[in-house]
């Protein structure tokens, strides 16, 4: 008896060892090219504006921009030391998260201190640069408020709103960095009342890139001309950045401290200040 249950049980088994060696391997997790890091455009933000990099689905960044507000160019050089090259005066902050909602479209929040304004923006890639596409182009829009998004501060006088909406271009230079072109166009860039404004509307013409000058090292710089509602100056900054890992460190030069659409809309303070800043950014993934 002991030796028919044993022969029931090698051949029950034999043909399950043999269909287990036989059977194939469970598929391979599918890659996913946005975890990759690309280092011609290794980060969301040239300084200001959106680049075209992709958000990964489900996974998330953040950013603090930092503008100090004491122009280099004030006062004398030993004031200027003294004030640790304006690290002393005070400064304009900015948080920033998004987050990846789907394959190519990304949301997120930026929240500044500059008129306790909260920015909502989205971005939802059209088209990446490949062997059969020349650029890569996304659609970029943002509402923002401030006083955060009250309708009126404790004095009365009434927040401004301000939607916008525009194209981000970019060309990838290989591995050697990115330009771009973003015409982006400003509803309710003018703080003041309607009836007080003959213009409301501000449309930017903006051009930017980032270059790669070693492994993980670039420089980068924006230009905003601007018609319709065109105060102050036209908004440059340019400055240097370091990449480590998921992280990007970047100091920059402005001639303004806007970093939503509505400030950059309402231009720089003067074209011979300039004012010290950073960036740091950290992707999650």
């Amino acid at each position: 008896m002991r030796r028919f249950l044993l022969a029931v049980a090698l051949l029950v088994s034999v043909p399950a060892l043999s269909f287990a060696q036989q059977a194939p391997a469970a598929p391979p997790p599918q890659d996913d090219p946005d975890l990759d890091t690309n280092v011609a455009q290794p980060d969301f933000a040239i300084v200001n504006l959106p680049t075209t990099l992709r958000m990964a689905r489900f996974k998330s960044a953040f950013r603090v921009t930092h503008r100090f507000g004491r122009p280099l160019g004030a006062g004398s050089i030993g004031s200027l030391f003294d004030d640790a090259f304006g690290l002393d005066s005070g400064a304009q902050i900015g948080l920033e998260y998004r987050f990846g909602l789907a394959r190519g479209l990304q949301v997120g929040i930026h929240r500044t201190s500059g008129g306790k304004t909260i920015q909502f923006f989205t971005q939802y890639s059209l088209m990446q640069q490949g062997e059969t596409r020349p650029l890569g182009l996304g659609i970029i829009a943002s509402i923002e408020g401030t006083n955060n998004f009250h309708d009126s501060d404790d004095s009365g006088v009434e927040s401004i709103r301000s939607p916008s909406i525009g194209v981000a271009i970019s060309r990838e230079l290989g591995r050697n960095g990115t330009l771009y072109f973003e015409p982006i166009w400003v509803n309710n860039s003018n703080p003041l009342p309607d009836a007080l404004v003959d213009e409301n509307d501000t449309f930017i013409a903006a051009v930017g890139a980032r270059l790669r000058v070693r492994p993980t090292i670039y420089v980068v710089a924006e230009f905003l001309p601007r018609v319709g509602f065109a105060p102050g100056v036209n908004h440059g900054t340019f400055g240097i950045e370091k990449r480590a890992g998921g992280h990007s460190f970047q100091l920059n030069f402005s001639n303004g401290f806007g970093t939503t659409m509505g400030q950059l809309a309402r231009g720089g303070t003067a074209s011979d200040d300039w004012y010290l800043g950073f960036n740091i950014s950290r992707k999650f993934y």
